[in-house]
């Protein structure tokens, strides 16, 4: 993952398919927000948000919400 950004946001984009993974990431990617590929949304960047996108980072990309 990269570096908390100073502005406080970051952008995730959902680059794969929840249709064979457990319930529970199915149930982060819908917390992010996400819920299709190509799918993005900008958030705040903190302890919550990061540890959801661990749960589910080979189903997301991260990026500077400038991008």
């Amino acid at each position: 993952m990269k570096e908390a950004n100073p502005k406080g946001t970051i952008c995730i984009r959902q680059v794969g398919s929840c249709a064979r993974c457990e319930k529970s990431q199915v149930v982060s990617l819908r917390a992010l927000g996400l819920g299709r590929i190509g799918k993005k949304v900008v958030l705040q960047d903190n302890a919550c948000v990061r540890g959801l996108v661990k749960k589910v980072s080979h189903l997301v990309s991260i990026g500077d919400a400038n991008e």
